[in-house]
């Protein structure tokens, strides 16, 4: 367990970083942006000079301030990922969004202290957003300044705004089959929000984000910290700790909600 004042300094340098990462996004978001299709036969899997620059503007902010912390991104690699501190990096996440103008891609940094996500931000610079979770708890950051954030009350599915990202290109038939299942008993579905979902849960907008088993781990580890000091709680399909290389993710606003969602959930987990 990390001391009170060693948070505060890990939590500001987020802010930092988020600054930064910033810097370089915003002038390539609705501009030349340098798409590359480095899916090539698997499928379109895009990449921008926003995801690249991003992630080398934190990677050397973080090798200039902690040069002992490990690295793991999802443009440039592992660096020292068994370290006592690693950093776990999405500099776009939804490039897809991103490439299409859509102000719902998301800058993920999350920390982890001996080998457990401590620490994490979700940013959204264009809309002057970040959210920064840990467990002295969840805030958001923007331009009106910055106030704490929870998760709201919804123990029924019947009465849950729910979300994922696209359950027709990221889910497997099996996941799909689950997915379909809890859409059909929750009251709202909402599509298309990469992890800004994960945000939503940890403001009490929404109260489950759900992805699938390719997933990432820079993909799905910042949404433990930040739902976790919301209130909620982050798990795998069957209701576990989420792994550290990636996989199945639901995160929830309230234990109640989350747990009749895995009564479907669990039959497709992986």
């Amino acid at each position: 367990m990390l001391a009170p004042e060693r948070i505060a300094e890990l939590d500001a340098f987020l802010v930092e970083l988020n600054h930064a990462s910033a810097e370089v996004i915003l002038p390539l978001f609705r501009a030349d942006h340098g798409l590359v299709d480095k899916g090539g036969a698997a499928g379109f899997d895009p990449v921008t000079e926003a995801d690249k620059g991003a992630e080398a503007a934190i990677r050397r902010l973080i090798s200039a301030r902690y040069p002992d912390h490990g690295v793991i991104g999802e443009e440039y690699g592992e660096d020292r990922p068994d370290a006592e501190f690693v950093w776990v990096l999405d500099p776009v996440d939804g490039t897809r969004a991103f490439i299409a103008g859509l102000p719902l891609w998301t800058t993920l940094i999350s920390l982890r202290h001996q080998g457990d996500p401590t620490l994490s931000s979700i940013g959204q610079p264009y809309l002057g957003e970040i959210f920064i979770g840990h467990a002295g708890g969840s805030r958001l950051i923007d331009r009106a300044g910055e106030r704490p954030i929870q998760v709201r009350p919804c123990p029924l599915l019947t009465d849950a705004v729910i979300h994922t990202t696209d359950p027709n290109q990221y889910f497997n038939p099996a996941e799909l089959g689950a997915w379909n299942q809890v859409r059909a008993a929750a009251k709202l579905a909402r599509t298309g929000c990469d992890a800004y979902g994960y945000a939503m849960v940890a403001m009490g907008k929404m109260d489950l984000a759900i992805e699938g088993v390719c997933c990432k781990a820079w993909d799905i580890e910042v949404a433990q910290p930040l739902i976790e000091g919301a209130g909620g709680v982050a798990t795998n399909w069957r209701g576990e700790s989420i792994g550290r290389t990636g996989g199945q993710l639901v995160v929830a606003g309230d234990r109640a909600c989350l747990d009749e969602a895995l009564v479907a959930l669990r039959r497709s987990a992986k």
